[in-house]
């Protein structure tokens, strides 16, 4: 038996209106790549802040080296030697790789005065046992994206982190980048460092795991060694609970309403691009399922229709004719529309009632002479949450008062009262329950029959299943698979979203 150096033990997380977490274990080994699974939604995430000290769970253990941990903040977190990575760098762009090691921990000569000089000897040790060999004075806004994951591994390390949490770290890398990220992992290992580590994909679980655990709907499923284990099994113990029914029905298409001509949008650290060179169609009535890892580039390809990016080369055709407008609202009037992938960010305004967040899209649809009609507003935005099955007691509700999935359904509200020809969903079921998910594919089959085409992104591979009429696979922002729905299975998925694996010293897995 490999020691058990974290446990976490019938943890359970409660927010308004959601169980994250149920009675849901983890067990961690000692010098091991320990992996964590599940689809969007799983628990994965809250399951890491809490470990980390961002979250406070609602009941259950922490046990590290044997003992209780009763800590409530990443500061505590790290005093029992536990440190998390965000898929999100957590960096200062403006200040130098030392600075950055030892922000609100400074090493001063006296009460007042940083020691510099110290910072950058210390940060250079660190520096030397990931390979990376920079100035500590090197700005984080010089390196690429790869060497500022491995600033961000130093710094946990400066912190006398012997357990780390890596949450998606291959999302935004180039496989170069990858191989080298995954030589320091295996040199980190041989140390006796410990590593939590959460990935979608898959191939890459098989090629850097030890251990394996998998969650599903806020609950631990099963525990493996990787080397007992293979792709078929994950995917099953990942999708086994509640299997999305498929919903798929054929429907009359019309005419190609877009087209998408060798789309290409760099990286905003400047090497390589997020879309590469990408082309597709799409018909009226139709469903596109667009289906791709974190990093594959789904959200970037969505945003360039949209017209939140404007850096990209190729063209974008609707109905036979160049989009020329450069702005969101002038995409909007051309008859795009998007449903954003961060409902509780970029989709609804939490201090608004729900009549102002389905409304404030097509203001000016209820002007009359200057002046906003209120009559008009409410006739339409209770027109469209009738016929939307929205849940609430009165528009003039809080936004905040619904659910997850009703607050999803405002937001695909919304986008309907601009009259739009092509709607763009960026995983519109993401965080909502299965009852909602399936008014969310009911909403799509009603939309696409009258006319609307329909971009439907998802990492969950039984949503694939589910509407799509046809679908894409994005891998590292390039298009590496077209399935029409009667030829698609989950592992033709797999196949064409896992990212090429290589690296310079082979990983060893004794």
């Amino acid at each position: 038996m490999e020691e058990i150096v974290l446990e976490a033990d019938q943890i359970t997380k409660i927010y308004p209106g959601t169980t994250a977490l149920y009675n849901a274990d983890l067990k961690v080994r000692r010098g091991k790549i320990n992996v964590l699974v599940g689809e969007n939604g799983a628990g994965k995430s809250t399951m890491m802040k809490i470990i980390a000290g961002v979250e406070t769970k609602t009941s259950g253990t922490i046990y590290v080296n044997g003992k209780e941990a009763d800590y409530a903040t990443p500061n505590e977190a790290i005093q029992h030697g536990v440190g998390i990575i965000y898929q999100e760098l957590n960096l200062f762009p403006n200040l130098s790789i030392a600075e950055n090691m030892f922000m609100t921990r400074e090493i001063k000569k006296n009460s007042i005065t940083i020691d510099h000089k110290k910072q950058n000897d210390t940060a250079v040790q660190y520096l030397k046992k990931l390979n990376l060999n920079v100035s500590p004075n090197t700005l984080i806004a010089d390196l690429r994206v790869g060497q500022q994951q491995l600033v961000e591994i130093a710094k946990v390390l400066a912190q006398n982190a012997r357990i780390i949490i890596m949450d998606e770290p291959t999302s935004a890398l180039t496989e170069a980048e990858v191989a080298t990220l995954f030589d320091v992992i295996g040199e980190l290992r041989r140390q006796s460092i410990t590593i939590i580590y959460i990935s979608h994909r898959l191939e890459e679980i098989m090629h850097i795991g030890d251990y394996i655990t998998i969650l599903r709907d806020g609950k631990f499923i099963e525990e493996k060694p990787v080397a007992e284990i293979d792709i078929p099994w994950i995917i099953d113990k990942m999708t086994g609970g509640h299997k999305i029914e498929n919903v798929y029905a054929r429907r009359q298409m019309g005419k190609e309403i877009l087209r998408v001509k060798n789309l290409s949008l760099p990286k905003k650290n400047g090497h390589g691009f997020a879309v590469n060179d990408v082309s597709f169609s799409l018909r009226a009535g139709e469903i596109l399922g667009l289906y791709g890892l974190l990093g594959a580039g789904r959200t970037e390809l969505l945003e360039c229709l949209i017209g939140e990016q404007e850096n990209y080369t190729g063209t974008i055709e609707l109905e036979g004719k160049i989009v020329t407008s450069k702005t969101i609202n002038g995409r909007i009037q051309d008859g795009f529309a998007l449903i954003p992938e961060d409902r509780k960010t970029l989709g609804i305004f939490g201090n608004m009632i729900i009549l102002e967040n389905m409304v404030i899209s097509a203001l000016s649809r209820f002007f009359r002479r200057l002046f906003l009609q209120e009559k008009m507003e409410k006739a339409a935005a209770g027109e469209v949450s009738k016929d939307l099955n929205v849940k609430a007691a009165s528009i003039m509700d809080s936004i905040n008062s619904l659910s997850g999935g009703n607050q999803q359904k405002i937001i695909i509200g919304r986008s309907l009262l601009t009259n739009p020809k092509i709607l763009l969903m960026d995983d519109p079921t993401r965080g909502i329950d299965i009852s909602a998910k399936y008014d969310v594919y009911e909403i799509c089959k009603r939309l696409a029959g009258k006319g609307i085409g329909i971009i439907f992104v998802s990492s969950e591979m039984q949503e694939m299943h589910a509407i799509p009429d046809r679908v894409l696979v994005l891998s590292q922002g390039r298009l590496k698979g077209e399935f029409m729905h009667e030829e698609l299975t989950e592992e033709k998925l797999v196949s064409a979203s896992a990212i090429t694996i290589t690296t310079g010293e082979e990983y060893e897995q004794q």
